[in-house]
């Protein structure tokens, strides 16, 4: 049986763990602290702009399990906000659990607290086998790099405000570790419009019950907030430091935008404690992710692979690149969408079958060819891609890719006789 080691249980490498286990291999997923989904337990939202098409495109594939627990678990559907519209909010404290459920129920290997440290290579172009922190060597026919590009602790220090203690952990469970980076490839890493290094985490959260009764109650009828801040409060330039490009809108600079994904998510990386605590609203506040939320967040984007239009990592025959780790992707959505295909890829490979390119006649795989090009520019650093909003979503428009139409989307995929290609 084909043998695939996933490193990172994010959604891109659960995502990447579905897919390779539907195509009947064995698979182990080394996640290193005790939760999948990672920064998916800080985030929350979905289908909103031109996430609602890649979300069909996916389902469409054969790549809708993941979609369909987000859905089932959206705790408001149908919500617009500030530059977004009809997004769906899942709620962040159940679908960590139920996704855990499912893969195990896959018969996916789940090695949590399993932290990848090393890799051992045959020859200069292939991986045999990966290091956990304890020094086991697990080896497998192909590997999947879906560590992302958050941390490690000393870059939240460097590039950051320091440390937050974000739901990463790394201060207990241990520092991220590039799995490319220690197989001898270059990582890339991602400049801000200010020259600073890296970018932060886009939003944070706030215990629901620690805000106002009348905030609350909106929260839980409306699903979002648009509190006013006073002038000697708007920060703009926080918004050029965000991962989250498409929230870079002066609205999210000029007021407090919340939404309730079971806690109550506040659009902004950071936000001071003291000052959040005078507006009448936010008497009682307090974050609940990261810890430190009036400092600071997580640094993401410090450890890109570079990979072909397969998420193969260039350099080595049997790696594969998934989420974050494998371009400036912004969102869940586009984890999901970068793991699937290179799940289903790792599988192809090791079997010797042809792999699957997606067409850039579909969002999804657009997004993945024009990154590429992209990312051969000079000054392409700076660079943020996301079916939400950007350049990209933008671009997604200009190319007639954005519809709400799901029978068009589905008939788009079938015109590719892609129709759930992914479990053929």
């Amino acid at each position: 049986m084909t043998r695939i080691l996933i490193a990172g249980g994010g959604w891109a490498g659960a995502a990447a763990a579905v897919r390779a286990a539907k195509r009947g291999a064995d698979v182990t997923l080394a996640e290193k602290t005790d939760l999948l989904l990672g920064l998916g337990n800080v985030g929350g939202i979905m289908r909103n702009n031109g996430r609602f098409t890649a979300a069909e495109e996916n389902i469409n594939l054969g790549a809708g399990e993941l979609f369909h627990i987000t859905d089932k678990l959206a705790v408001h559907k149908n919500v617009d906000f500030p530059g977004h519209s009809h997004a769906s909010f899942y709620d962040v404290t159940l679908t960590e659990p139920e996704v855990h459920r499912y893969l195990k129920k896959l018969g996916i290997k789940l090695r949590m607290m399993t932290r990848i440290t090393d890799v051992i290579k045959e020859g200069e172009g292939r991986i045999k086998a990966l290091v956990t922190h304890e020094g086991e060597k697990l080896e497998a026919d192909a590997f999947i790099d879906a560590t992302g590009s958050a941390g490690p602790m000393g870059n939240c220090m460097r590039y950051g405000n320091g440390c937050s203690m974000c739901v990463l952990r790394c201060p207990s469970f241990g520092p991220r570790v590039s799995i490319t980076e220690r197989a001898g490839l270059d990582d890339l890493m991602a400049v801000r419009k200010d020259g600073g290094r890296g970018a932060f985490s886009g939003s944070c959260k706030l215990e629901k019950k620690s805000l106002s009764k009348k905030l609350r109650k909106k929260l839980e009828k409306d699903g979002v907030a648009v509190i006013p801040l006073p002038p000697e409060m708007v920060n703009r330039e926080k918004l050029a430091r965000k991962v989250c490009r498409q929230y870079a809108l002066d609205a999210f600079a000029e007021n407090l935008v919340v939404i309730d994904t079971g806690h109550a998510k506040l659009m902004t990386p950071y936000f001071n404690l003291e000052e959040l605590r005078e507006i009448e609203e936010f008497k009682n506040a307090r974050f609940a992710d990261p810890y430190a939320g009036g400092k600071g967040n997580s640094v993401r984007y410090m450890s890109v692979g570079i990979r072909d239009g397969y998420m193969k990592a260039q350099g080595l025959e049997n790696l594969f690149l998934a989420g974050e780790k494998s371009g400036f992707f912004v969102g869940h959505t586009e984890a999901i969408t970068t793991g699937s295909l290179a799940g289903y890829n790792s599988v192809m490979y090791a079997e010797g079958k042809s792999m699957l390119r997606l067409p850039g006649s579909l969002a999804v795989g657009d997004i993945m060819e024009f990154s590429l090009k992209v990312m051969e520019e000079e000054n392409c650093l700076d660079r943020r891609f996301t079916f939400a909003g950007g350049e990209y979503f933008q671009r997604m428009k200009d190319r007639g890719l954005y519809t709400t139409d799901v029978a068009l989307i589905r008939k788009n995929v079938e015109a590719e006789g892609l129709l759930d290609v992914y479990n053929q």
